[in-house]
Parts: C-alpha cells; structure tokens; sequence
C-alpha cells in the first residue's frame, strides 16, 4: 500500500495564512472559515483552491446482523431506499441537486438486484453479510475485495472532491462496534437508537453487540475488525477514502457510519485525516466521541441522524464559499483599503 504523505507544507501553510490576513478583514474574523480555507488550499496545493465536479459516492450493503432486530427497520429498506436515491426523492439526492454534486450509488451487497441505470454502480459482493455473531461478517477475501472496489470506484470518479454517504439496515451496529474495539471504549458509550430504537430496545442492541464483540475478542487490528464486524459499505467506502487521499481529493465526511470508515482508514494511513473535512456532529451517540478519538472538529451541529451523506451535502456550500473567498476577496492593498495599523489616530478608528 502506498505511503500517504504528510501534507503539512509549512511555507504554503504560512503563504496561505498571509494571504488570509491580507484580505479586506480584521484578521481572524471570517472564524472557521479561514481554518477551512487554509486545510483545502493544503489538500489541492495551491493559494487558490478551486473545487471541481464534486462527486457523492452512497456505499449500499445489508447487514446479516440486522435480522437479530438491532434496527427499527426491516432490512427491505436498504434496497427501497437505493431505489429512492435513484429516483431522485431522498434526503440526499434533493441537497446533491440542489448544490450541484453528482450522486453515484454503489450496491455494494444490498440483499435485491437492480435494474441498471444511470448513477448506479453495481459491486457487490455477496446479498448481506452473514451474521456476526455466528461468524465474521466478511471474510478476509470478501473485506479486501471490497476495499478495492471502493479505490477503484473512486478512481474513475472525476472532480477533486469527495462526499461520503452510505445506507445499509443495521450499519449503526457496525459502526459502533468498530468504535468501541478500535478506540478501546464500551459499546454502551457509542451505541445508540440508530434508526429510532426505544430505550429498552437500545439495550438489547447493546446485548447483541456485546456478545459480538466478545466472539471475536481477537479482532483487534483494523482489518481484521472490519471483516468482523462488517459492513461492505464501510469496507468500500475504507478503500474509498484511502484511494481519495491518495489521490488528493477533498473528503466530506458525513455522519457516524462514515466516520466508522475513516476511522478503520486512517489506523491505517494516519495523515489522510489531513485530507478530510468533517461535516457535523451527528445526533447519533457513539458520534461525539469518534470525533474526539480522531481528534477533529465538525463544521456543523444540526442533531442529523439520517445518513445517506445528507450531513456532507449541507457542508458542501460552506467548503465553496472557503474557498471563493481565499481566491476572490481583496487585499488592503487592491482595495486601497487603510489597515488598522495605518490609523494614526487610534481613537478614530
């Protein structure tokens, strides 16, 4: 595998950060949004960073465990709901059009086949996982397999922006139990309702996810957790995000389940991070403190729980105003505007 590099660049950093104080503005006063600014300018390596095509890639998969009734949903949904991303009526497909993001779908092992058409790429692996708690939910072939195909999917992707999004029933339970075994915490401290449990079912849920994580106590490396615990979606996005940092594209990290992918991707390539830009603090429990393992800040706190790259779409204009703004604002200088330090008297300032 190849090295992700250290993108920290301290003379464009410094170049970056000069031409962000120099812009009509008191310094600092455009907040998060400089920081913002500064971290894609450090990703596309250039004083005028420039979005291009940027692309959603919703990773689709069933999830074997979802049978022992740790989601409020049936599995039936997460073939119904690729049918809705398709048609154009879900969550994220109304924000991808309405901010200009393509929307690709990848049916990587939702247990119904599909009619091809535009926007749906087909890699599946097999119809679900099996059950984690019976055995691994992939194999080691199958988690691999899968990491491929995401690399591969991203690689003939255009644009230098990536948005993340996933829909798989039941993939909350995935996604917190590589929380708790790959950041050492209990899983009651990162599980939550996912697609709206009662208290008493959370509970449950928490039971079955103990006594998962207990059968493959031995799980401990990243791979060897992800092919535990599943899912192919957050294998295929893990190879989605180490093939985009690879790549130097801007990743848009949306929720819980999205992070439980970089999470498995950066123990892995530890300055890809560098490259993300993570969305919101989802409403989802375990969320919170997969942010602070990764030691990273949201742009957005809107309680989302949905998924889908929802949260990442409502970034995206955010990302795009950054950016307009290190390229087109004026300096004191092309504005002939005076500096506070070209006040001579303070207090008519």
């Amino acid at each position: 595998m190849k090295t992700i590099a250290d993108i920290t660049q301290p003379e464009l950093a410094q170049a970056l950060q000069r031409a962000l104080d120099n812009k009509t503005k008191p310094v600092g006063s455009l907040g998060r949004l400089e920081a913002l600014a500064q971290r894609i300018g450090l990703i596309l390596g250039t004083l005028q960073p420039e979005l291009r095509e940027p692309q959603m890639l919703v990773c689709a998969a069933d999830h074997g465990l979802a049978a022992r009734g740790v989601s409020a949903y049936p599995s039936d949904v997460t073939w119904q709901m690729v049918e809705n991303f398709l048609a154009g009526g879900a969550a994220v497909s109304v924000l991808a059009r309405q901010h200009g993001i393509a929307l690709n779908v990848v049916d990587c092992g939702v247990r119904h086949d599909f009619a091809a058409r535009p926007g749906l790429i087909v890699r599946k692996i097999a119809p679900g996982t099996a059950d984690a708690l019976e055995g691994p939910a992939m194999s080691a072939t199958q988690c691999a397999q899968a990491i491929a195909n995401g690399r591969e999917v991203v690689h003939g992707l255009p644009g230098n922006a990536l948005l993340l999004g996933e829909m798989g029933i039941g993939n909350t339970s995935a996604a917190s139990m590589l929380l708790a075994r790959l950041a050492q915490l209990d899983v009651a401290d990162v599980t939550g309702a996912g697609t709206g449990l009662d208290a008493a079912a959370v509970q449950r849920k928490i039971g079955i996810l103990r006594e998962v994580l207990a059968r493959h106590a031995d799980a401990t490396a990243p791979l060897d957790a992800l092919a535990a615990f599943g899912g192919f979606e957050i294998a295929t996005l893990t190879g989605a995000v180490l093939q985009a940092a690879e790549e130097r594209r801007v990743i848009v990290v949306d929720g819980f389940i999205a992070s439980a992918a970089v999470l498995v991707a950066a123990q892995l390539q530890p300055h890809l991070l560098q490259r993300c830009v993570f969305a919101h603090h989802s409403g989802e429990r375990g969320h919170a403190l997969m942010l602070a393992h990764l030691k990273v800040e949201p742009l957005l706190d809107l309680g989302l729980r949905l998924g889908e790259g929802s949260g990442a779409a409502l970034a995206w204009p955010l990302l795009h105003s950054a950016c307009a703004l290190l390229r087109e604002m004026a300096s004191f200088e092309s504005a002939g505007v005076s500096r506070s330090e070209d006040v001579a008297d303070p207090s008519r300032a």
